[in-house]
C-alpha cells in the first residue's frame, strides 16, 4: 500500500525531509575537505611568507600575505555557511515533529532565508537551488525572486587594504615587518639569484594552491 501512494502521491513529507538531509550532510562534509585543504595551503604560504621576509624580500612576503589574509576571510566564509546548513537540518527536523501533529509540512521563513543566504555561495549554490526548488514545491518556502539568485559583490573576496596587510605581515614576522612601507619596499636582497629563482617558484605555488581554494 505504502508503495502505492509513493507511486501516486510522491515521497511522504517525512521521505523528503530525510532525502534534504542527507544533501545537507553531504554538502557540510564537502566545506569541512575545503577548510581542511585551505588550511594546509595556508599554512605554507604562511611559513613562505616568513621566509620572505628573513631574507629581505618585503615585496613578495606582501603579495603572498594578501592571499593568506583572502584564504582566512574564505575559511571564516566556509564556517559559516556549513552553520547555516545545520540550522536548515535543525529546522527540518522541527518539521517533521510538526508533520505528525499537522499532517503536512510547514512555511518556514527561517528556512527561506537561511537558504537565500546559501545560494549566493558557489561551492553549494546548485544544490542550495535544486533543494529550494523542491522545499518550495513543497510548501516549506515560497519561490524566490530571480535577483536573490544573484551573487552580491559585497559578497565576493576583494583584495584587502595595505594596513590589513602591514597587520599579518606584522603578526607573521614577529614585528619585524609591517611597516616597511609600499608594497614596492624592498630590503637590501641577500639571497644568491639560485636561491631567489626557488623562492619565487615556491611562492606561485602557494599561491596558485590558494587561489585554486578560493575561486571554488
Amino acid at each position: 500500500m505504502q508503495s502505492i501512494n509513493r507511486f501516486l502521491y510522491g515521497p511522504t513529507p517525512e521521505e523528503r525531509v530525510r532525502a534534504w538531509q542527507v544533501k545537507l550532510r553531504s554538502e557540510s562534509r564537502q566545506l569541512d575537505r575545503e577548510m581542511r585543504q585551505l588550511d594546509i595551503a595556508t599554512n605554507k604560504a604562511r611559513q613562505s611568507v616568513k621566509q620572505l621576509a628573513s631574507k629581505g624580500d618585503v615585496k613578495s612576503a606582501r603579495i603572498l600575505a594578501k592571499e593568506v589574509v583572502r584564504s582566512t576571510k574564505q575559511k571564516d566564509r566556509l564556517s559559516v555557511s556549513k552553520a547555516r546548513l545545520g540550522s536548515i537540518g535543525t529546522q527540518l527536523s522541527q518539521q517533521v515533529a510538526m508533520v505528525k501533529v499537522t499532517g503536512s509540512l510547514q512555511k518556514s521563513t527561517e528556512i527561506m532565508k537561511l537558504s537565500s543566504a546559501l545560494i549566493k555561495f558557489p561551492q553549494i549554490s546548485q544544490t542550495m537551488r535544486e533543494m529550494s526548488m523542491e522545499m518550495t514545491k513543497a510548501g516549506i518556502m515560497e519561490e524566490m525572486l530571480e535577483d536573490t539568485f544573484d551573487v552580491d559583490e559585497d559578497e565576493e573576496l576583494d583584495e584587502e587594504a595595505d594596513a590589513e596587510v602591514d597587520k599579518v605581515l606584522f603578526e607573521l614576522t614577529n614585528g619585524k615587518l609591517g611597516q616597511a612601507g609600499s608594497v614596492g619596499t624592498e630590503l637590501p636582497p641577500v639571497q644568491d639569484k639560485e636561491t631567489e629563482e626557488e623562492t619565487e617558484r615556491n611562492m606561485e605555488k602557494y599561491r596558485e594552491q590558494l587561489n585554486g581554494l578560493l575561486s571554488g
